[in-house]
């Protein structure tokens, strides 16, 4: 429950329930997930997704109602199924949790990132993640924290102990094809960026460090988000007078392609856990540039290049060097590979999701 339903067409929480919730399908168990439509869209029937029941309820389009109101709809559908154990993504979604308790389910919550640190949001969308953590603690089973950097927080802010569980990452290598041709773009020869258009991720500091070098290769931006038509256009009007290729949400083959074939990619998230994209990009074995934040600096080790928090000059500086050094480019690929490979596949992951599922469950029947 708490995303916007698979198949992923959005962002991480959606890529972590359509890989693990086909994965729990393969080993035998039954899953649904929850997926939003809006009021006035034509009510939309139970549909499939490679074995996972996908259960559509209402919420509103909306920037700052559309999380609540749907968790608030997906919670009272909850009342008429019988489920043995609930998983609940994303913190802001957990006021509603009480529902879950009175239904008797054990719940496991995925808190995700310090969202409230977000400049997006105004007082209330931060009151309400503030609530949302202390409702996350107040009424899950169990608090899931996809980075000891998060854990850490829950145990000083809260006093309590979070299960730390990283996401997954599954590279499908594609060659150069229709995808690059459409964008004009030749294999290695493009840096690439992946992430929702917010603030918060940086691509404005991105494409002010990209203009910063005289690297002839594109910037490739994959990513869009609702909601943020003006800071989008500030990325738009940054990017004119050098090669910044906007190409919105990819998904799919497409994205795949994206990441089989880049030169060098770039992670400028500043607030969050483990993001996705970063542990997809180490899969695919790319040299990894990434904003030095604790929970970055976690996910990569010394398998990738870190500049200093949110200094895009100095990122800048390590882009320009990348060019007159492969030696360095090639090492970070295979160090980034090697560590994806021991620390994030999706089969692992499934492997402590599923075990820590059975575990509340079963424990719940023994109450």
């Amino acid at each position: 429950m708490g995303t916007r339903g698979i198949p992923a067409r959005y962002g991480g929480f959606e890529t972590f329930a359509e890989q693990l919730a086909t994965r729990l399908v393969a080993r035998g168990h039954a899953v649904t997930v929850y997926g939003r439509r809006g009021f006035l869209e034509p009510k939309s029937p139970d549909q499939s997704c490679r074995g996972v029941t996908v259960r559509i309820t209402p919420t509103f389009r909306h920037k700052y109602l559309e999380t609540p109101v749907h968790a608030l709809t997906s919670f009272l559908d909850l009342f008429r199924r019988s489920f043995d154990v609930v998983l609940l993504c994303n913190a802001a979604n957990s006021p509603c949790a009480f529902l879950v308790k009175l239904r008797k389910l054990p719940l496991l919550i995925n808190v995700d990132g310090i969202e409230r640190n977000r400049t997006k949001w105004n007082l209330l969308g931060k009151a309400w993640y503030l609530l949302g953590e202390k409702a996350s603690v107040l009424f899950a089973t169990r608090v899931i924290a996809d980075a000891k950097v998060i854990a850490d927080y829950y145990e000083e802010r809260y006093g309590i102990t979070t299960e730390v569980i990283a996401y997954g990452a599954e590279a499908v290598m594609r060659p150069a094809g229709a995808t690059l041709e459409k964008f004009g773009l030749t294999s290695r020869k493009y840096l690439l960026y992946v992430s929702r258009l917010e603030p918060e991720n940086n691509a404005l500091g991105v494409i002010e460090a990209y203009k910063k070098t005289d690297m002839r290769m594109p910037l490739v931006v994959v990513g869009d988000a609702p909601y943020a038509d003006s800071y989008k256009e500030s990325l738009r009007s940054a990017a004119q007078g050098v090669t910044v290729i906007f190409t919105g949400f990819q998904f799919g083959e497409a994205y795949q392609e994206f990441q089989s074939n880049c030169m060098a990619y770039i992670q400028a998230t500043e607030v969050g856990g483990t993001h996705p994209a970063l542990i997809e990009s180490m899969a695919y074995g790319n040299c990894i540039l990434a904003n030095g934040t604790p929970e970055n600096i976690e996910v990569l080790g010394d398998s990738g290049i870190i500049y200093s928090k949110n200094n895009f000059d100095e990122l800048g500086g390590k882009l320009q060097h990348l060019m007159s050094d492969n030696g360095q480019v090639e090492v970070s690929r295979a160090k980034a590979k090697d560590r994806a490979e021991k620390l994030y596949l999706w089969d692992a992951i499934t492997d402590k999701y599923e075990k820590l599922l059975l575990d509340v469950a079963r424990h719940d029947v023994a109450q």
